[in-house]
């Protein structure tokens, strides 16, 4: 069974009988996935295969870019534009329409980054995103430097303006995924090593305050809380150990979609957001399911 409940609110998202297609295979480790809402294609990064690619329906596959510093998360900017965590670059950067690049942040206050991992673009175009060090364990991928110059994994916001990068969490566990409410009034982060989700109050200046533990996905199947998103109605979506998990605003676990590969990351697309795509180790797969994913600013 593809879908499987924990609670039966977990139907109203979910059809019982919900399939999963293959969109395109053959890659190395996909992340990175994304719906671009304007231009009606699907992005997602190989990690380790060093690419950007891109997937239009009716069309199929084909290269965006490559080599690309070995990108992780990436997120669609207002203008329509790819904002990228550049996991072995050790930056965050940005693709421009002309196919040239603009990078964003590679340091704070004058210290390397880690690895940034997954990204996501506010409404006010302000950036967060999240800075483990796990990248530094996989020498060959960030141009021979696999020092840590920062003695902390953190998650940060950068001003679109100055460019100025803001701490805000310092010392966190593997912080990964990342993901507003539909309201932007919460932000989510999760822990991939800590199996866990945690919940903060988003201020007027874009801080974040007040934080709490939102919930834990536990299990004995493989995989963890990686790639996050919100659906409309404030539930959050996140990988976790089987496949994707749903999560109610209460921070009660619905149920999951169980996918047939390691599931990293995922997004919503198609005209009505009710596609979601998942980016697994090799794969792309997708299935339509009964709710819709936040649109994109």
């Amino acid at each position: 069974m593809i879908a499987e409940a924990f609670q039966p609110a977990f139907w109203d998202l979910v059809a019982k009988e919900v399939s999963i297609s293959r969109v395109s295979t053959g890659y190395v480790f996909t992340e990175g996935i994304m719906w671009h809402s304007q231009k009606r294609y699907l992005v997602w990064t190989d990690i380790i295969g060093d690419k950007i690619l891109k997937w239009t329906p009716g069309v199929g596959t084909s290269l965006l870019m490559g080599p690309a510093g070995h990108p992780d998360g990436t997120f669609i900017d207002r203008q329509g534009r790819l904002v990228v965590a550049g996991w072995g670059s050790r930056n965050v950067w940005r693709l421009e329409d002309d196919g040239s690049t603009t990078v964003l942040a590679t340091h704070f206050e004058g210290v390397k980054l880690n690895t940034p991992n997954d990204i996501v673009v506010k409404s006010d175009d302000s950036i967060y995103f999240t800075d483990p060090s796990n990248g530094i364990r996989h020498p060959g991928h960030q141009d021979g430097d696999i020092q840590k110059y920062l003695d902390y994994e953190g998650v940060y916001r950068l001003d679109p303006a100055t460019r100025k990068l803001t701490l805000l969490v310092k010392g966190g566990v593997n912080p990964n995924g990342l993901c507003f409410s539909p309201d932007e009034s919460l932000l989510y982060i999760n822990s991939q090593r800590l199996g866990c989700i945690h919940v903060y109050d988003v201020k007027p200046d874009g801080t974040i305050a007040n934080e709490r533990l939102f919930a834990e996905l536990v299990g004995t199947d493989p995989g963890g809380p990686d790639g996050m998103k919100c659906d409309v109605h404030g539930n959050v979506w996140c990988t976790g150990p089987g496949g994707v998990w749903a999560v109610d605003p209460k921070g009660n676990a619905l149920g999951r979609i169980r996918v047939p590969e390691h599931t990293a990351n995922f997004t919503w697309g198609g005209d009505d957001m009710k596609t979601m795509f998942f980016a697994t180790r090799k794969t792309i797969y997708a299935a339509t399911l009964n709710t819709a994913g936040i649109p994109l600013p």
